[in-house]
């Protein structure tokens, strides 16, 4: 029972106006922590599969690597990719996912010299394996997936933080809030009528009185 409110009819009013202002507050959290998992769930699947296309790419790129350095010297290997002809220039901005802000990356690939294709490799074919060509296009191939990997398991990282935040707020206001403010109602509106009756049986006495 609650007993630390003061049972008036204003404090009901005010109490009541509380009680609704906080079921709609939890309704549109609710709803909101709904669409967030819903989302969520959608991610993860797909970061889950982009991260198992990325591995596999990146194994057969590694294996072209160790079949590259195997057939020519560590001096001509690092001589070759000493001096990278690709640059590349990584924008981050925000997307905004249910009021949640996670990050929008997008990596822009500055070539030099006219051809993109011979501006791939940074080193001439005469020293060099045909592994070394294949593992540098693979890698190539897979940027873009990685910036997208890193940028969904990123979003998927803030996504589960917002999630967990708003479980918190709605659990919060369902289970002890509300509960809080509709047993102080069901307390004021007790003693509001305790006092109407003894009101009414001091009139009724006064009356007897009178008569």
């Amino acid at each position: 029972m609650k007993t630390n409110v003061s049972p008036t009819r204003m404090e009901l009013n005010n109490l009541k106006g509380r009680i609704r202002t906080a079921k709609r507050g939890h309704k549109l959290l609710k709803d909101k922590q709904d669409e967030l998992v819903k989302r969520f769930v959608t991610m993860i699947r797909e970061n889950e599969k982009l991260r198992r296309e990325v591995e596999k790419e990146l194994q057969e790129a590694f294996a072209n690597f160790i079949v590259a350095k195997a057939m020519v010297s560590e001096r001509v290997m690092e001589e070759s990719l000493m001096y990278p002809v690709v640059k590349g220039k990584i924008d981050i901005e925000t997307a905004n996912i249910m009021s949640v802000k996670v990050p929008k990356i997008e990596m822009v690939i500055e070539k030099d010299g006219e051809n993109a294709d011979t501006a791939l490799y940074p080193y001439g074919f005469a020293e060099t394996s045909g592994e070394l060509d294949n593992a540098i296009e693979i890698l190539r191939d897979l940027m873009p997936k990685l910036i997208r990997l890193a940028e969904m398991e990123k979003a998927c990282q803030i996504m589960a933080k917002d999630i967990q935040k708003t479980r918190r707020r709605v659990n919060a206001l369902e289970y002890i809030m509300i509960p809080d403010m509709e047993e102080s109602i069901r307390y004021i509106s007790m003693k509001l009528e305790e006092n109407e009756r003894a009101n009414i049986t001091r009139l009724m006495k006064i009356k007897d009185i009178v008569m």
